[in-house]
């Protein structure tokens, strides 16, 4: 079975130890190593990438490591891939980043 680990209690993302595959189960491993969700991703996620462990809402924090990351900028669905495609700063958000250039 294929894993993924929350690096922090306070995540809600989960990273990718080996390339999976949409529908693939997936075990996600506590900081402590326990098996804390068992999950199907709702597409392919590559190795080290980050995977929701929740529904998050646009706009909502995104935290790994303990630290927020950035905001979603879509809704995210538990099992999506977290990527630059639906994360942005929460600083300066990449539709002011667009402005810009």
């Amino acid at each position: 079975m294929k894993k993924a680990i929350q690096i922090d209690g306070m995540d809600n993302v989960a990273t990718t130890t080996s390339d999976v595959k949409k529908g693939e189960d997936v075990e996600v491993l506590s900081p402590q190593g326990e098996v804390i969700l068992k999950t199907k991703p709702l597409e392919d996620i590559i190795f080290g990438h980050k995977m929701s462990l929740t529904d998050i809402k646009t706009r909502e924090k995104i935290v790994k490591y303990g630290e927020v990351l950035g905001v979603a900028s879509q809704p995210i669905k538990l099992g999506e891939w977290v990527h630059t495609h639906n994360l942005e700063s929460g600083r300066l958000p990449t539709s002011k980043l667009e402005e810009k250039a």
